[in-house]
Formats: C-alpha cells, structure tokens, sequence
C-alpha cells in the first residue's frame, strides 16, 4: 500500500508541475511571439505531447487515487478517494471538455491565438490548481497510512 500510495503522490506531483509549467511559462513565453509562430509552436506540442508517458501520468493520476482509496482503510481512503474525484473532475473532464477542444480548434485553424491563448490557459490553470489539491490530498492519504 506504501509503494501505491507513494507512486500516486508522484503521479500526481508530475501532473501539477506539467499544467503549472504550461500555465506560467510556456503559453506566457508563447505570447511574446507573433501569433502565427505561437499557434505553430503549439501545434507542435500538442501533437507531441500525446505520448504514452504523458498518458500514464495523465490517467495514472486518478486511477492510482481511485485504487489506493479503494484498498486503504479509515481517513486515508477518504483522502485518496478524495483526490481522485478532484484529480478526474479536475484534470481530466476539465481536459476532455475544455481544453482538447480548443487544442483541436486551434490545430483545425478556427481559433485565433488570441482568443486560444487567453481562454485555453485559464482552463490549465483550473488543471493546474486541481491537480496541486489532487496531490495534497494524496499526501494527506499518505500521511493517513
């Protein structure tokens, strides 16, 4: 249960950092160029970024909380079932909704960066925060064990 729970609180870890780096520096950074060179720049992301490493982290996050919530007992199952509501509310539905949408939009050219940038990184920066209370209250089910 202690390597589950420690693998989770590094999943999730990885999540929240990956969300904060695009939110506080990537598109910021993005945004200081012209706005073609930007929308190819993350054209370019997008597409690499869909990678299995990406995906385990990404889905692992959740399913990891699910499952550690699942075989814990008392206040650590609470906490791990906890994150992972937060973690698939969060990160996952607000992605699948909200922001692959716009990743497609932008890719398909009817979005422009303007409007992409502003609205695409308001809804990271929900992932970005939902993913860093996901992993307090891992560390919250870990300290629970």
């Amino acid at each position: 249960m202690l390597t589950l729970a420690l693998v989770t609180l590094v999943l999730h870890g990885l999540l929240a950092g990956l969300f904060y780096a695009f939110s506080m520096s990537v598109v910021p950074g993005l945004n200081a160029v012209e706005p073609a060179q930007a929308e190819a720049a993350m054209r370019g992301v997008n597409r690499k970024i869909l990678n299995p490493w990406l995906f385990v982290v990404f889905l692992g996050s959740p399913v990891a909380a699910l499952v550690a919530g699942l075989l814990a007992d008392g206040a650590a199952a609470t906490w791990f079932l906890a994150a992972a509501g937060v973690s698939f509310a969060g990160s996952f539905l607000v992605t699948a909704a909200l922001n692959v949408p716009m990743n497609n939009a932008l890719e398909a050219g009817t979005i422009s960066w303007q409007d992409y940038s502003r609205r695409w990184t308001a809804w990271n920066t929900v992932r970005a925060a939902a993913s860093v209370v996901s992993l307090a209250l891992t560390g919250a089910g870990l300290a629970a064990l």
